[in-house]
């Protein structure tokens, strides 16, 4: 189903649902960061917990990555129809 202008969304996304998303991934990725830097520094925590959690911080990462996606294209599709109202 097709919004205005072509747009798969049903309604446009507001700049401040894109500045959420940025928001989410952003954190997401600095989180991660941070506890995989001190993963790899620490000695005490087995082999299986570290592959474990160094498997869940790439999935967040990616889907952090999507979400940010996602925020791009939202803010092109504002971005294209203040143009198109502008005209």
């Amino acid at each position: 189903m097709r919004g205005e202008g072509g747009s798969r969304y049903l309604r446009p996304m507001s700049r401040r649902d894109v500045l959420l998303l940025r928001s989410a991934s952003i954190w997401t990725f600095f989180i991660w960061a941070v506890f995989v830097r001190n993963l790899i520094g620490n000695d005490e925590e087995g082999a299986g917990f570290k592959v474990v959690h160094l498997t869940l911080a790439v999935v967040s990462v990616a889907l952090a990555a999507a979400i940010w996606r996602v925020a791009a294209k939202g803010a092109r599709a504002a971005k294209a129809r203040e143009g198109a109202v502008s005209r």
